[in-house]
């Protein structure tokens, strides 16, 4: 059992897989509050360019 816990701990391959995801997840935040914000701020400009076309 402590042998095992010893590999466990030694073991870096699954550090990789946790790195992937947490920069996932910053990538993923950032781009979903990009879109949000340019998506209203877009949504502001073609209303008002469609309301003095009228």
């Amino acid at each position: 059992m402590l042998q095992f816990c010893r590999n466990l701990w030694s073991d870096e391959q699954g550090q990789d897989i946790a790195e992937y995801a947490v920069m996932l997840a910053v990538i993923l935040v950032l781009v979903i509050g990009t879109v949000r914000l340019i998506g209203s701020n877009a949504n502001n400009a073609f209303s008002s360019v469609a309301s003095s076309l009228q």
